[in-house]
């Protein structure tokens, strides 16, 4: 586990940010901490958030991209990186401590780290297997919220936490069944946690198609504009787009929503599809 600092000579991450000069400040003064924000969605989000005011702490297992990660998104007057794996929970403790340690305070917490491993039918999976998808994708999840909340997560106003589910977790899907059981106990975490963690910290979470990530390049690659054209609004997920939902749940505009799991999908549960 190793705390990072920026590297100007690191590779930047495959993808690039959208160019658009957002204009809003609605994270001014805020500090969350993004975990699996090396590159893909977690990147989207922490990048959307410093964009619009908020400093942050990124989390990934490898340091390279993360060191990349921490200089895309303004070096270290906007972030600060911790490499470790999300089911450690020295890891978890040197990350929110770090956090504090150099922003001073924690207000968001974004749980994006998600592992899928095992392909193929739920029946028959190795148990081990099965363990650990749920070890970093639930109780690790669940964790974080406990560390943050130790350090200072709720006591200021306007505290949130957001949590990356999949629409794996809203209904059964072949290949992925491990992986989609997973997602739905994180959507039933965010419910029981937005009912007992209010008023003073809001809990919620998203539950995206496929967004083209490395992380979801086996569900597209060589066929994307067919997997594309399942989808009523004729397009896979950018990471941009669920960093834009889970940057209006963190803020203040949803200060009356909690508990809840937004679909971003494109329209695909329209007809009862999964992607």
């Amino acid at each position: 586990m190793t705390t990072l600092e920026p590297a100007a000579q690191q590779s930047a991450p495959q993808w690039q940010p959208a160019p658009e000069i957002l204009t809003g400040r609605r994270f001014a003064g805020k500090v969350a901490v993004v975990t699996g924000a090396s590159r893909g969605i977690g990147l989207a989000i922490a990048t959307r958030l410093v964009a619009e005011g908020a400093r942050v702490c990124v989390t990934a297992r490898k340091p390279e991209p993360l060191r990349a990660a921490v200089d895309l998104l303004g070096g270290a007057e906007h972030a600060v990186g911790v490499a470790g794996r999300a089911d450690d929970p020295e890891h978890r403790r040197q990350a929110v401590a770090t956090t504090v340690d150099q922003f001073g305070r924690v207000d968001i917490l974004i749980n994006n780290t998600g592992i899928n491993p095992v392909y193929g039918s739920m029946s028959g999976t190795d148990p081990g297997a099965a363990a650990k998808v749920f070890d970093v994708n639930v109780i690790a999840a669940l964790s974080w919220v406990e560390e943050v909340r130790k350090l200072g997560l709720g006591d200021l106003p306007g505290a949130a936490i957001v949590n990356v589910a999949s629409i794996a977790g809203l209904r059964p899907a072949a290949g992925i069944g491990v992986y989609g059981a997973s997602k739905a106990a994180l959507i039933h975490v965010t419910a029981q946690l937005g009912l007992e963690l209010a008023p003073r910290i809001r809990v919620n979470a998203v539950a995206p198609g496929v967004v083209k990530t490395r992380f979801a390049t086996a569900l597209y690659e060589g066929r994307e504009e067919q997997v594309a054209a399942t989808y009523p609004l004729g397009r896979l997920g950018h990471p941009e787009d669920v960093a834009a939902a889970v940057a209006f749940l963190a803020s203040d505009d949803a200060s009356w929503i909690t508990g809840q799991t937004l679909t971003l999908d494109g329209g695909l549960g329209l007809a009862g599809g999964i992607g």
